[in-house]
């Protein structure tokens, strides 16, 4: 293992918390473009560039998820209902979701990243809650929803809320509730994820040393040590910062990244 990469990880979970805490985003857009990048450079197989990129970022979010699902449970903010109806759906959808990535060639893989980037970045940009539409469905079509968004979390390695919380707000749910309870929703879909990413990898060869599957180990610890003691410190400064201008500059830096991912669609 190159010690050098070390730093670059730390930083990396330093930003990803810090930027968590204070805008109260999730990492993994951020993670596996950066993470894609420096296993390019150190030399691992194009094949499994991007599986492992988006494997260490799934399972780096099953510690963030935790935290903050139980920051949120404390302060009673979390619809466990809807967690407990979701989850086997969100479950089984990202089981199979690192299957499909894992299966699919990197440069479409890629494709289909930057174009969720992309979403994500403009709805972050908008910024405006879903139009309340309906109530929320029954056990059968939960269990559906949850799986759609359990396979897109799981093949791009995020903990989903970018869909759930529109998904939720058009169901009736209040705003900071919705927020509160994908939080949660965030920890199944990353210990499911994680360990599909595990299974999908277990079996290929040229995978660097110190990996478990997909999952590369030294960087989801340095990611998690950093993320994990940042987090509070963002949440802190928001109340002093200028988060909406934080925002859109974060937003902007999404839409570049999706950019790259679609750069390197072209290039891998």
């Amino acid at each position: 293992m190159n010690l050098a990469l070390i730093p670059i990880f730390l930083a990396l979970g330093a930003f990803v918390g810090f930027m968590a805490g204070l805008l109260g985003i999730g990492g993994g857009f951020t993670i596996v473009p950066v993470l894609l990048e420096v296993f390019g450079h150190e030399g691992f197989a194009t094949v499994h560039l991007l599986p492992m990129a988006i494997g260490t970022s799934a399972a780096s979010i099953v510690f963030t998820a935790f935290s903050s699902a139980r920051a949120h449970h404390s302060r009673g903010a979390v619809h466990w209902p809807v967690v407990r109806t979701m989850a086997p759906g969100l479950i089984a959808g990202s089981l199979v979701g690192p299957q499909i990535a894992s299966a699919l060639p990197v440069a479409v893989m890629a494709g289909i990243f930057g174009a969720f980037i992309w979403f994500a970045a403009a709805r972050m940009f908008r910024n405006r809650p879903p139009k309340v539409l309906r109530e929320l469905p029954g056990k059968p079509a939960m269990f559906g929803v949850g799986a759609g968004i359990g396979v897109i979390a799981g093949m791009v390695g995020t903990g989903g809320a970018f869909l759930a919380v529109p998904f939720l707000t058009r169901c009736s749910v209040k705003m900071h509730t919705a927020v509160a309870t994908s939080a949660a929703l965030g920890f199944p879909i990353a210990v499911a994820a994680t360990l599909g990413y595990v299974f999908a990898g277990l079996r290929k060869t040229g995978l660097p040393p110190y990996s478990i599957g997909y999952v590369y180990v030294p960087a989801l610890l340095a990611i998690v040590v950093t993320s994990t003691l940042l987090a509070p410190v963002g949440a802190r400064v928001a109340h002093s910062w200028p988060v909406a201008r934080l925002r859109h500059a974060f937003v902007a830096m999404l839409f570049i990244l999706g950019g790259y991912m679609w750069w390197k669609a072209f290039h891998l």
